[in-house]
């Protein structure tokens, strides 16, 4: 039961990168079909010029909320503490993450990723409240 808990880490991961490539990918694109050349964008206030920025937007959220994630699965790991409740939490967060990627790549409509953002914002406080009730009663 305990590794159930890196399940849903893996594939949290594996969407950073999904979303790492197509962030490439259209860059990429997007200055050889505008002759922009590498050193033109050295900067984030010169990355502002290219016009397909959702991937990298969706790319750094990845490194904004998910941070509590990333934390708390091993917590659970480590202190032996993974529920089948975590696990679920676990699972609804990268659901609702892939969710809001898939949203904010494609066709970007705010309130629909906004509301599976505040789904897995849910779900991360949830797992980190059920972790602080855990350790309380573990005394």
């Amino acid at each position: 039961m305990l590794e159930a808990i890196l399940w849903p880490l893996v594939a949290q991961v594996a969407l950073t990168l999904v979303v790492a490539v197509r962030m490439y990918t259209v860059r990429i694109a997007e200055m050889r079909a505008r002759r922009i050349g590498p050193q033109r964008l050295a900067t984030s206030r010169d990355m502002a010029q290219l016009e397909n920025i959702t991937a990298a937007d969706n790319f750094r959220n990845l490194f904004e909320l998910p941070v509590l994630f990333y934390a708390i699965c091993p917590l659970l790991y480590v202190t032996g503490h993974v529920t089948p409740l975590q696990v679920g939490l676990a699972w609804a967060f990268v659901l609702a993450r892939y969710a809001h990627s898939f949203i904010h790549v494609t066709y970007n409509r705010v309130m629909h990723r906004f509301r599976a953002f505040v789904l897995s914002m849910v779900c991360v406080f949830a797992m980190w409240i059920v972790f602080a009730v855990q350790l309380a009663h573990a005394r």
